[in-house]
């Protein structure tokens, strides 16, 4: 639950200000556990959404502390969790995905180190998107057999590019998300305060009716992505699929922990005359 006073908004894990008239700037602060999203921090943003709404906000700016954007679901639970329990939590931040994706006001995510997973979704759902220089996406949903935020992706990078990063689960770095259009600005740390005052000045100039207006001519309007998340992940499974996905990238760490150490470990070549 949220706590509010004029200008601040607080839960456990979410801080949200009002560093100007008409701008609210959410931060997502579970830094102990890398801004993965639990099922309560997903209820405090759908909670913080409400609030811009109510407060006639133009600008809605979505960030992370620490030295991650967001790392994706929370899955320190799962063994105690259903395949009812995770689609549940799939189905509710599908759906809060779809309110940033079709908000009446202008949504901004600023998104720096690992941006993984459902993390990704949030910052691909935002309008104006930037990145920091250390940036790094990946989206690996469809390795769960859950196809989650295609059509979104798609309309940020293309049908074909879309696809090939949702497939691949492969990493993609601050320069490669801007030239595939994943990404609308890069910013430095220094500059993120002027950043925001453009937007916010930018975002003022309509009226929420108008660009709840703009925002509605889309090729849908993100029930498409619902469907074909709630289809692919209701599939009987799902905890086993995140449990093997896991189990995978165990040990692909730890393959990779073992080159790095055998590279350290081996003899330089030059340098002493040999």
């Amino acid at each position: 639950m949220l706590r509010s006073d004029d200008d601040h908004i607080t839960a456990s894990e979410l801080t949200v200000t009002r560093p100007a008239e008409g701008t609210m700037v959410v931060t997502i602060d579970r830094v102990a556990k890398r801004n993965t999203l639990d099922g309560n921090l997903v209820e405090c943003l759908h909670e913080a959404l409400d609030a811009a709404a109510i407060a006639n906000v133009h600008l809605f700016c979505l960030r992370g502390a620490g030295a991650t954007f967001c790392g994706g679901f929370d899955l320190s639970d799962l063994d105690s969790e259903t395949d009812g329990d995770l689609l549940l939590r799939f189905v509710r931040v599908e759906l809060l995905l779809n309110r940033l994706y079709n908000a009446s006001f202008v949504t901004l995510a600023l998104a720096h180190g690992q941006v993984r997973g459902a993390g990704a979704d949030l910052f691909v759902a935002c309008e104006r998107r930037f990145v920091l220089d250390d940036a790094r996406f990946c989206f690996p949903g469809a390795a769960l057999g859950a196809v989650a935020g295609l059509g979104r992706l798609m309309a940020r990078v293309g049908r074909d590019h879309g696809r090939e990063i949702m497939r691949s689960g492969r990493e993609l770095g601050a320069d490669e998300a801007l030239a595939l259009g994943l990404a609308s600005g890069r910013v430095g740390s220094a500059d993120v305060d002027a950043l925001l005052a453009r937007e916010s000045t930018a975002a003022s100039r309509l009226d929420r009716d108008t660009i709840a207006a703009l925002h509605a001519v889309r090729a849908d309007d993100g029930t498409t992505d619902l469907a074909h998340l709630t289809m692919s992940a209701s599939r009987p499974g799902l905890k086993d699929r995140i449990i093997a996905y896991r189990e995978r990238m165990t040990q692909r760490k730890q393959q990779l922990a073992l080159v790095r150490h055998r590279f350290a470990q081996s003899p330089k070549i030059g340098g002493d005359g040999h």
